[in-house]
């Protein structure tokens, strides 16, 4: 792997909170500069027939075909932490050394990001959630995307205890600057030592 490229791993304070949107905004951003992105999805679970499924967005926004970025058996058409939603639908286990032998970071990209499913803590696999999937892939930073809102400051300093000592970034998702509770939630964080962002495009920024 290349020295300068970054290895990003995609995670949430909870479901719904934006991971998709940030993931393909941040590789659009990336693309606009030049960089070579990959994106990878080690399993999705979704509703049929309700628009594009997370992997195909990010698939989309990377140029990559769609099963390079989410492989096909690990597409669950239930909406359901994975593990169950393979359970339901008669599928075999997921074991967490599987979804690792086929999520890899590739050699040749500047920037490489992989999407969770669910929060943190959901579980990915029948033997691991979220957060034991992204130790053992050794990211060189973690994006938690949280809400800017009521209940933010709870959820991400419970995820930062989780995370650490991984270097995780905060993204306020949908964060509104003349709004006092959210500003008053990036300044709490702040205070405490934690690097917060607002723009998606802080992450590409030139250190």
């Amino acid at each position: 792997m290349r020295e300068s490229s970054r290895r990003i791993a995609i995670a949430g304070t909870g479901t719904e909170i934006g991971k998709t949107w940030t993931a393909v905004r941040l590789i659009e951003h990336a693309r606009s500069r030049g960089w070579r992105v990959a994106a990878r999805k080690p399993a999705q679970s979704y509703t049929e027939g309700e628009g594009l499924t997370d992997a195909e967005l990010l698939a989309a926004a990377s140029g990559e075909p769609v099963h390079t970025v989410c492989p096909s058996h690990r597409w669950y058409a239930i909406p359901m932490a994975p593990p169950m939603a393979a359970d339901v639908l008669g599928r075999p286990a997921i074991k967490l050394e599987d979804l690792l032998a086929e999520t890899q970071w590739p050699s040749d990209a500047d920037l490489t990001l992989i999407e969770t499913a669910g929060g943190l803590c959901s579980p990915i696999a029948h033997d691991a959630d979220n957060l034991e999937l992204i130790a053992r892939l050794k990211p060189t930073q973690v994006i938690l995307v949280a809400d800017a809102g009521l209940g933010t400051l709870n959820s991400v300093r419970l995820c930062l205890r989780a995370l650490t000592p991984m270097p995780t970034v905060v993204f306020l998702n949908r964060f509104e600057a003349n709004h006092e509770l959210h500003r008053r939630n990036r300044l709490w964080l702040e205070r405490e030592g934690v690097q917060v962002i607002v723009r998606v495009e802080e992450v590409t920024s030139d250190e």
